[in-house]
């Protein structure tokens, strides 16, 4: 059967839909999904469908639909239909397909596939309270089917009367059979039907459920493929059933591994993000929750990384461009079991993606741009040249350039390290030769003479003259400081630092 499933498919235009729910913010598990979603599209010439699964209204969170629209776009996951560019299998929001879900159920229910049930809400819970009593899972299907009010066990008129009232509509599921089902990741998926119950398929409020729209819709939208996390490998077998009530052939299935917390147990949720200091969404939701955006992320760092989460290019290569990811994904590097999440690779992979920007793609950025506003902008395809090798994030541009405007105060460690060695004596020479010095990119070569004619170790001289420009002994290299702060700047640092020392002395 699952090769049927899998020449019917291949037979197809690659269709591909994400499809989120908006009840808050978009986790990046849901980015995740997007992105191989996307990228299984474009691997194969196909469209990426976004379509807004709001059918749960109790849980809708408003906002949230603006937030998906937005959180893509900034990912570089455009879809190529939905709510916002349109196309020709609208609407592409659930709430507004009531009507095309009314017209598929009328059908199951004269096919004798579904059928409509009227228990009451306590009579429920008192079967399933006596089920679990005697040690047993209460499943309203086959077993039991028939003691209950519904259009099974009532006359027509009475079920007529009763349709005015409140009632759900449930899959009718026959016991005994083998549901197989095949999943291009996990293979094929069993199950015996007699351990479900009949999924109610339409609620009571007259919205379809999950299951139900979730299937009439990827028929309708002629999806080839649905690609979700694996929370839902459960639902599969049910689907299946669906489909084969309505006699259509399955599109292929692909059930994500889980994203799992850094220390690898358990699944990664906000709660984990505001614990350990790192963010779980694409942008950020509200005042309080930061996204990767506003943590100093490029697009295309957390792409990459979000495509090494559970999956591999079967090469030593980790860091890609959204080109070469595009080239390389493929349905055989997806692992099965979970990937946990590393903020610290996470970073690095955003490093390497920093590294690849010119000074001048860097400048471009408005992130980069609010950060140099204070800065004279003739220096700052300089500045971003010096210190771009030494950001993990954008944010730490602003870490990185604070010596330009002022000297971090005096790391007095370093200063008690270098007392004894004469630091004063060593910043008189470099002063002298600094004011000598007409042109500053010869100023390495001549302190360089100096500490070899006057016997002063290399690295001692330099380690005096950035503790006297920054107050610190790391940065960035000391003669592209130099060349950042000037002479007149750089000379006034040394002097004032000459003056400290002789004071602690």
């Amino acid at each position: 059967m699952w090769e049927e499933a899998t020449i019917f498919a291949k037979k197809m235009k690659t269709r591909v839909r994400f499809a989120p729910s908006p009840t808050g913010a978009l986790h990046i598990g849901g980015v995740r999904t997007a992105l191989f979603s996307y990228l299984y599209a474009k691997k194969n010439n196909g469209v990426f469908i976004l379509r807004v699964e709001d059918t749960d209204q109790s849980r809708y969170v408003k906002g949230s639909e603006e937030y998906i629209h937005q959180a893509l776009d900034w990912s570089g996951l455009t879809p190529d239909e939905g709510p916002s560019v349109g196309g020709d299998f609208g609407p592409y929001r659930q709430s507004e397909r009531k009507e095309i879900y009314k017209q598929h159920i009328d059908l199951l229910i004269k096919k004798g596939k579904a059928y409509y049930a009227f228990d009451k809400a306590e009579r429920l819970i008192e079967a399933r309270k006596i089920e679990e009593d005697n040690g047993k899972t209460f499943r309203y299907g086959a077993e039991n089917r028939m003691t209950f009010e519904n259009s099974l066990t009532l006359s027509d008129d009475v079920v007529k009367e009763k349709l005015q009232g409140d009632y759900v509509v449930r899959l009718k599921i026959d016991p005994g059979n083998e549901i197989s089902v095949f999943d291009e990741i996990r293979g094929n998926i069993l199950l015996n039907s007699s351990l479900l119950d009949d999924k109610i398929l339409i609620k009571s409020d007259g919205m379809p459920t999950y299951h139900f729209a979730n299937v009439v819709d990827d028929k309708l939208m002629e999806i080839s493929c649905v690609i979700r996390g694996e929370e839902w490998l459960p639902s599969l077998p049910i689907h299946k059933l669906i489909y084969d009530a309505f006699e259509w052939d399955t599109p292929m299935f692909m059930h994500l591994p889980l994203i799992l917390k850094p220390s690898g147990k358990g699944k990664l949720s906000k709660r984990d993000g505001d614990k350990e200091g790192f963010p779980v969404f694409p942008i950020s939701w509200g005042k309080s929750s930061l996204g990767f955006r506003e943590s100093g992320f490029l697009t295309e760092g957390l792409i990459n990384y979000l495509a090494l989460l559970g999956w591999n290019s079967g090469t030593e290569q980790e860091v890609f461009s959204f080109e070469e990811l595009k080239q390389n994904f493929s349905v055989d590097g997806i692992q099965k079991g979970g990937a946990r999440f590393d903020f610290e690779k996470a970073k690095w992979i955003n490093h390497k993606h920093i590294i690849r920007l010119s000074a001048e793609e860097l400048i471009s950025l408005p992130m980069v741009k609010v950060k140099l506003e204070r800065v004279d902008s003739s220096k700052h395809l300089a500045l971003i040249e010096l210190i771009k090798k030494r950001l993990f994030t954008i944010n730490d541009l602003q870490a990185e350039i604070s010596w330009v405007s002022e000297r971090h105060p005096y790391d007095e460690k370093v200063m008690q390290k270098l007392k004894p060695k004469g630091p004063d004596i060593i910043l008189e020479g470099v002063s002298k030769i600094l004011k000598e010095c007409n042109e500053l990119k010869n100023l390495k070569n001549l302190l360089m003479l100096w500490t070899k004619e006057n016997e002063i170790n290399n690295g001692l001289m330099m380690q005096c003259f950035r503790f006297a420009l920054i107050g610190k002994l790391t940065g960035p290299d000391l003669f592209g400081i130099c060349n950042i702060l000037g002479k007149n700047v750089s000379l006034d640092r040394v002097d004032n630092t000459i003056s400290y020392f002789k004071q602690k002395n």
